[in-house]
């Protein structure tokens, strides 16, 4: 797998509602407002692969455009950015979920600023 290209293909997200359920009971998690992150090591048959989902609480943004939007955002900055998880020294397989958890939209460089940081603290501290 070419890990050097900017894509987000199929294989890179998490759509296993069994991972998910994994990830939500035993997974950590870390808050870097406005992004809460929860992850955990993954023992798919694939190596040296980060599956990614993103989610923004409809409680909070009641229009789906809104929500879409949040997400769309979430998923640029990820895919520009996944370099981070794959150049860690021991990189190992993950399964990462973001939420957008402020109650308001706010920019594009404070989204970014904060996954980022979420990026590399989770990469600080699972290889």
């Amino acid at each position: 797998m070419n890990n050097d290209r900017l894509t987000f293909g199929k294989i890179e997200r998490l759509t296993s509602s069994g991972e998910i359920a994994r990830l939500c009971e035993s997974g950590h998690s870390l808050l870097v407002f406005p992004v809460k992150v929860i992850w955990v090591k993954s023992d798919t048959g694939i190596p040296f692969t980060v599956k990614a989902a993103f989610g923004v609480s409809k409680k909070n943004f009641r229009n789906a455009v809104d929500r879409n939007l949040l997400k769309r955002k979430m998923r640029e900055i990820y895919r520009l950015n996944k370099a981070a998880f794959y150049s860690s020294p021991g990189f190992a397989s993950l399964s990462v979920m973001f939420f957008y958890v402020a109650h308001k939209k706010l920019p594009y460089g404070t989204i970014e600023k904060a996954i980022l940081s979420a990026m590399e603290k989770i990469a600080k501290n699972t290889f």
